[in-house]
């Protein structure tokens, strides 16, 4: 059936041409027939100008919201999510028939329908890579799977270990490994986080939330031990179609 509301979408985030968002609700509409329905990207480089789009975008019904707004967005919404709200994060935001803007996380869905597959009964543990707002939908879906994490920053703290602590017993006791930085994203895809490669086994899954090469130098590193690998494509799909029945409810 053929919808003629107009309706706005979109998604928020900073240098974000390269996005999968656009091009996976644009076929979406045109395959749907929801005609006059559009998907655009608001592409700034401060939080402070969300305002202005919220201001000057007419038909505006929904939004994505990538790095590095995730967490940046949050004093700009009316209410959160339940489950937003113990993240911590936000990636979808939807505007409810009062007007108001309501905060979701659909991350940690994504997240934890594409890697619940690839679990054995050896895997109990993982390491984080990186403390951004992506990290903490991970976290929030490890948690519901019962397997115990760390986070892994530049800079060691009360919640995070740093990248030199890193050691051959660690790839022992966390045989998940999963970056949640933007380390190795197209065009920059000849780098990759800077963790010991050579103890990853075939016991060990590399997963990477970077789509965009679909093998990045952290996946192919990993490959090349023997680990199980997988990129950040399901879990995009999954959020988002989760997204888009926030939308719509």
């Amino acid at each position: 059936m053929t919808q003629n509301t107009r309706k706005r979408f979109g998604l928020l985030g900073r240098n974000i041409s390269y996005s999968f968002s656009k091009g996976h609700f644009t076929t979406k509409f045109e395959k749907e027939n929801y005609a006059g329905y559009t998907y655009e990207n608001f592409d700034i480089q401060e939080i402070s100008g969300f305002t202005e789009i919220i201001k000057n975008t007419a038909n505006l019904s929904g939004l994505n919201v990538t790095i590095p707004y995730k967490e940046e967005v949050i004093p700009f919404l009316d209410k959160l999510s339940k489950k937003a709200a113990k993240i911590g994060a936000v990636n979808t935001i939807k505007f409810t028939k009062k007007g108001k803007l309501k905060g979701y996380n659909t991350d940690y869905y994504g997240f934890l329908k594409s890697l619940s597959p690839l679990l054995q009964e050896h895997h109990k543990k993982a390491l984080i890579l990186g403390t951004g707002g992506a990290s903490k939908g991970v976290a929030f879906a490890l948690e519901e799977l019962g397997i115990e994490y760390v986070f892994v920053s530049r800079k060691a703290s009360e919640k995070a270990i740093d990248y030199s602590q890193i050691t051959a017993a660690t790839f022992e006791e966390y045989q998940i490994v999963i970056n949640s930085t933007p380390i190795g994203t197209s065009p920059i895809i000849e780098a990759c986080p800077e963790i010991p490669y050579d103890f990853f086994t075939e016991k060990h899954i590399a997963y990477d939330l970077i789509y965009n090469p679909a093998e990045t130098q952290f996946l192919k590193n990993a490959k090349a031990k023997g680990a199980q690998i997988k990129n950040g494509l399901d879990m995009l799909i999954f959020q988002a179609e989760k997204a888009w029945k926030i939308w719509n409810k």
